[in-house]
């Protein structure tokens, strides 16, 4: 594994899961010369959360083609992809790949049963029992499978005579759809839902709590609306909060389980057309928002990554610092001028443990603890001289 140099970091729309203290961080795509320039998919990064530092790790196989849009999904040590837009158009394709392997290989997931969801991006996915359960997002079906479906899961957006087999017409627009891949018989299914089910949608935020999965944001409202879906009973539930103190609605924000009833989001679109810097926690017991004072507050945050780390921390990385959406009479187009980011933010969201308080302040005052550090055994004198040289070099891209 190489170090890793500063532009081949910065990205926006990638995935990121945290495997053995470590974050890992794949795809997403930079802006060069005002066009969008997807990142290798035959690489995958990672960022030793105690050091600050960076190492990159080759993924060979079947590599997916450049792809935009994507969900990533983390079962254990195995990461897997699915949908997005790549050369040819929408995706429904998947792909795996076993990170913890000292050979990382990517391998195409062919030979399914069941009917596989159709081509889509800016979707999500709740990891459940082993179990891959993707919401809504994206994309394009045939005439026919918007007539077969449920006329409330399908919001059409355009229409074209595009052939696919002997189909003349292709549809494109926004969906509500669940389906389920499962890992282990490697079977799709679309279980029936019952309850008020969300209005389609992409580019919303999604976590899990239990057994039950949540949806946020990803649509025009004034406030950030919650759904909560039963995965056991799919039934789902809209939160009727009554608060005056709620978060503005807002898209390609991050949603992140801290506690067993507790989720904390961060950052968005806002649908006044600003990128935003405001942190939340939402209690789904008491059904309130709070908002949260962070020191974050000059590093606004969109089409970034949030992954809960070791003592509650909540580890966000990377995304872009000044979204800019122009609209005018012919379309709606994102300006070239994104800045895109390469630093991983640390939310605090609980007290730290006495270890933890305990491992930082040596990590950062070595000199006082020369001779006792090396009484320690040698994996706790490892894991404190990672804290030290992190102090030490006082990394730019990790900021605590």
């Amino acid at each position: 594994m190489d170090a890793a140099p500063g532009s081949r970091l910065e990205r926006s729309s990638h995935a990121a899961f945290i495997h053995h203290d470590a974050l890992c961080v794949w795809g997403g795509y930079q802006v060069v010369a005002g066009q969008d320039v997807m990142l290798p998919c035959d690489e995958i990064w990672f960022c030793d959360l105690h050091s600050g530092t960076w190492e990159r790790k080759e993924i060979t196989g079947d590599v997916p083609s450049d792809l935009s849009g994507f969900c990533g999904s983390n079962i254990n040590s195995t990461f897997y992809v699915f949908g997005g837009c790549d050369s040819s158009g929408y995706s429904n394709q998947m792909f795996k790949v076993d990170v913890s392997e000292p050979c990382c290989s990517w391998k195409r997931v062919t030979d399914t049963e069941g009917k596989t969801p159709s081509p889509r991006n800016k979707h999500s996915c709740w990891v459940h029992r082993d179990r891959l359960i993707y919401f809504g997002g994206y994309g394009c079906k045939t005439l026919g499978d918007v007539q077969n479906g449920s006329s409330s899961s399908f919001v059409l957006e355009e229409m074209s005579w595009t052939t696919i087999g002997d189909t003349l017409f292709r549809c494109w627009g926004w969906n509500n759809e669940v389906h389920v891949f499962d890992t282990h018989t490697v079977t799709w299914s679309m279980p029936e839902t019952r309850g008020p089910a969300p209005v389609p949608r992409d580019s919303h935020a999604s976590a899990l709590l239990g057994n039950k999965g949540y949806i946020t944001g990803g649509v025009e409202t004034a406030e950030l609306d919650i759904f909560c879906l039963d995965l056991d009973t799919w039934t789902w539930t809209q939160f009727d909060i009554s608060s005056s103190c709620a978060p503005l609605g807002r898209s390609m924000h991050t949603m992140t389980s801290i506690s067993d009833h507790t989720f904390f989001i961060y950052g968005g679109f806002s649908t006044d057309g600003n990128t935003l810097n405001d942190a939340w926690q939402f209690n789904t017991q008491k059904r309130e928002w709070a908002k949260i004072t962070h020191q974050h507050k000059d590093k606004p945050r969109v089409c970034h990554t949030a992954c809960l780390g070791n003592d509650g921390d909540v580890v966000v990385f990377g995304g872009s610092s000044n979204l800019c959406i122009l609209v005018d009479s012919v379309a709606i187009l994102r300006a070239p001028s994104q800045h895109h980011c390469k630093d991983v933010l640390i939310f605090q969201t609980q007290p730290y443990s006495l270890f933890r308080l305990c491992e930082d302040f040596i990590g950062g005052n070595p000199e006082l603890f020369r001779q006792q550090l090396n009484w320690l055994p040698s994996k706790l004198q490892n894991q404190v001289d990672k804290r030290t040289a992190f102090f030490a070099a006082k990394r730019p891209l990790l900021t605590t």
